[in-house]
């Protein structure tokens, strides 16, 4: 059974050897033509007068476009139709593209743009959340509100009471490859477009429009990506279309690609948010109730940010039963890059909230973090047709294979207790649900808590940690341990599909596409594991093939963590489908019950006989039995009332916790992470392997956005941290000096692909224990609580020190 195995990433030798093909290196035929943006200097206003003769005149320039040179629709936004390619008239954010340069080298096409003469007229810039505010300048009609129970009187009649603010910042993708395109005009006005995209059909829609021309004439290709973390999910779009567009025009194959400081200039980054929030709680800390007002900045156009804004509502509870709640969102339109998709999609926003809430109760109550916690947690889950969750075990990091439960053949795995289609599940008397309404039924961060207390030995680090403060003035010590509880589908309902294409040779070889994208994540070999399993069959008998819209149309975006369920449960489907004609052939000739043909090791056996694989298909190919099939998947049992806050957006949980200890000079605000330990929720991992990578990169990333990585805006609506230099992602010596990673051994509840569990998101969270230890320890300064905003950079945190020792 190859699922399950601990294989390496499909790509794994081309990574460390240079070889793995990315778009901008691809072979370029003779007389391509490369492109560049000039864009705005202002961030608001509009332009008066604009002189593009130098730029025209420069060396290697072929065509120059404005927004008035475009053939047809002049728009890249991903959803509401806002987000003009080229800004004509209008600027509204410094940064945006003005107009489009088309040259015979990648150098000439940047330095001419860079020859224009704009004057424009300034207007004021909203750039802040007050200024928004103040203008109710916003997407929507006013601010979105969730209710469950009634938070007011919740809070006010409760034993104890908090209120508070946490800011938080946005954040930078900086995926290692940056933003490119390429794009090849074919014959009858087709279009083949090469794109370092998370969303190939948006890109196929998106350069159809653009250059007058149904879907089918254009196809998107992409065979990798090096890093995307969401920032590829819409941002390619511009580059494509540009490409297309003057490809259309010249008649010549166009190639852009950004440098990084254009990238971060010009593209979106994640939503940075405020919150405000009024907590009631009891002794115990146990909430009676709770209201947050969230507040984000979305920057210039839609783009993602509704749904952004939602899921940070949908994650304001954590992993905590909330009776009473209300949660209120404003999404406030700034002249700033338009912020977008980002790993976590507004739930890690939402998480640090309710933890910040936590944190501030404990400290009130001169209570363990941990305790507060624990006693707000959603109550165990015992429920559902496997194994109860207490039967699990975390599964150190050196032994990462075979995470089947007990008993339990992997290729049998059947579907139960599904709902008809459209339907939700309802809550039954008694259980205890969301503050959206969805049932919270596969609860198990009771059990991965009193793991990851015992193996990281929290208890007696939190007495260690104690004497440590009581004995140092200079240096002081905190100690964090943090949950997750994070939903996986996408909350547009209808997203939640995939489709997928496998070829089985008469050679016994599998050619598999399907609609997910490959990031560096191992999405590829996972789904080839599943085809590999279905088939019994070693995986290299498998190939993985470039994402192509040409071979699997109307494909969701790599992105909502479901990558491996969608198309997985796709490629399932299609495999099944040959094998299953295969076995009908041999059950005819052998005179025997289809069911009973088994496919194992290579070999097919059929009444008493075995064929080789390859022996199998060449029978199938020779009585005309078509060994090609498409497959098809739709997540069950979700469904979503976004407006009224009710329903169930998710299919399932994914559950994870994580106890981090660090250490700061409190003279200067300077800290290290000194050891962090992880027990992540996989289900029954399809790739451990591939899985820890994912829990250990997702944790060292959230981490990131909440210490060293700040975006800082001037007053004149410039990003000032645009590269390398200025903007500090971790680097290998952040890491925790001791850094011990473990999966929880269980399967998922639901019928997902083998069980398994989604794991692209939900391990980013586990980073907000940084901040917690940070928080921990800036509180052993004196007795104020420290109230420390992120990114909690060495400035931030030697402010949140002061603030606590001038009030004491």
């Amino acid at each position: 059974m190859t699922v399950a195995k601990p294989l390496p990433h499909d790509a794994a030798r081309l990574h460390v050897t240079g070889a793995a093909r990315y778009v901008d290196d691809i072979p370029t035929p003779t007389g391509t033509l490369h492109l560049a943006f000039g864009i705005a200097t202002i961030a608001a206003g509009r332009i008066t007068e604009i002189d593009l003769a130098p730029v025209q005149s420069a060396p290697g320039v072929v065509a120059v476009l404005q927004a008035r040179d475009l053939p047809f629709a002049n728009d890249v936004s991903p959803s509401a139709h806002d987000e003009p390619l080229l800004s004509g008239g209008t600027v509204h954010y410094l940064g945006q593209p003005v107009f489009l340069v088309v040259a015979t080298s990648h150098l000439a096409a940047r330095r001419a743009a860079k020859r224009a003469q704009i004057t424009y007229q300034k207007r004021d810039a909203i750039l802040s959340y007050e200024d928004a505010m103040e203008a109710d300048n916003r997407f929507e009609d006013g601010p979105r509100i969730w209710e469950k129970g009634d938070a007011g009187e919740a809070i006010d009649t409760a034993p104890h009471q908090i209120e508070g603010r946490i800011e938080m910042g946005g954040q930078e993708h900086f995926y290692l490859e940056g933003q490119a395109a390429l794009a090849l005009p074919g014959e009858d006005g087709d279009m083949l477009v090469h794109s370092s995209t998370q969303h190939p059909t948006e890109i196929q829609h998106k350069v159809a429009e653009a250059i007058g021309r149904p879907m089918h004439a254009v196809r998107v290709e992409i065979r990798r990506m090096g890093g995307g973390f969401g920032g590829k999910e819409s941002q390619g779009n511009a580059l494509a279309v540009a490409c297309a567009v003057a490809a259309r025009l010249t008649g010549k194959p166009c190639k852009m690609r950004y440098d990084r400081d254009d990238d971060m200039i010009i593209t979106g980054k994640r939503h940075d948010f405020r919150i405000d929030y009024r907590a009631g709680f009891d002794d115990a800390g146990r909430l009676a109730g709770v209201d947050f007002v969230q507040m984000t900045r979305c920057g210039w156009a839609q783009d993602l940010s509704i749904p952004v804004a939602d899921r940070a509502m949908l994650h304001s509870d954590n992993a905590y039963n909330l009776d009473h709640a209300r949660i209120e969102s404003h999404r406030l339109k700034t002249n700033t890059q338009s912020a977008t998709a980002f790993r976590g999609f507004g739930g890690p926003q939402g998480m640090l909230g309710i933890e910040r809430v936590m944190d501030h109760v404990a400290h009130t109550l001169g209570r363990d973090p941990l305790a507060v916690r624990r006693a707000n947690y959603y109550a165990p889950s015992v429920a559902g047709g496997l194994p109860a969750p207490h039967a699990a075990k975390p599964r150190p990091p050196e032994d990462i294979s075979g995470q089947m439960m007990p008993g339990e053949d992997l290729t049998s795995r059947g579907s139960a207790g599904e709902v008809p289609e459209g339907r939700a599940i309802e809550a039954p008397e008694g259980v205890q649900t969301t503050p959206y309404g969805q049932p919270v039924e596969d609860f198990i961060l009771h059990e991965m808590t009193d793991a990851l207390e015992a193996s990281a030995n929290y208890a007696a680090r939190r007495a260690n940690v104690a004497a440590w403060n009581a004995a140092n003035r200079v240096l002081k010590r905190g100690l964090a341990l943090t949950p997750v509880k994070f939903g996986i589908s996408f909350t547009l309902t209808h997203l939640n599909q995939a489709g997928a294409l496998v070829h089985v040779y008469q050679d016994g070889s599998i050619h598999m596409n399907h609609g997910g994208t490959e990031m560096g994540q191992g999405l590829f070999q996972k789904v080839a594991q599943v085809a590999a399993s279905r088939f019994g069959v070693p995986v290299e008998a498998v190939k993985i093939t470039a994402t192509d819209t040409a071979k699997v149309p109307n494909t969701s975006a790599t992105a909502a963590s479901s990558g491996s369920d969608l198309n997985g449960m796709a490629v399932k489907a299609a495999c099944d489908t040959i094998r299953d004609r295969i076995a009908d052939l041999l059950a005819e000739m052998h005179q025997t019950d289809a069911a009973a043909i088994r496919f194992e090791n290579g070999e097919v056996h059929a009444g008493g006989k075995t064929y080789s694989f390859a022996q199998a298909t060449t029978l199938a190919y020779e009585n005309r039995i078509s060994l090609s099939a498409t497959g098809f998947y739709k997540t069950p049992k979700v469904e979503w009332d976004r407006i009224r806050g009710q329903g169930r957006p998710f299919f399932y949980f994914a559950y994870g916790a994580a106890c981090s200890e660090v250490v700061v000079d409190t003279l200067t605000g300077e800290y290290r992470i000194l050891r962090t330990d992880i027990l992540h929720d996989a289900g029954a991992s399809l790739n451990p392997a591939l899985d820890i990578g994912q829990v250990e990169g997702g944790f060292v990333q959230g981490a990131g956005w909440l210490t060293t990585e700040e975006l800082v805006w001037d007053g004149n609506g410039a990003l000032r941290t645009h590269a390398p230099s200025t903007y500090k992602i971790p680097a290998c010596s952040d890491r925790p000096a001791v850094f011990n990673v473990a999966l929880w051994d269980g399967a998922n509840r639901e019928d997902t692909i083998y069980r398994s569990k989604a794991v692209g998101e939900p391990p980013f969270m586990l980073g907000i224990s940084v901040l917690m230890a940070l928080s921990d320890a800036i509180a052993a300064c004196g007795t104020a609580y420290p109230a420390l905003d992120a990114p909690a950079t060495p400035e931030r945190v030697l402010a949140a020190i002061q603030r606590v020792r001038d009030a004491d």
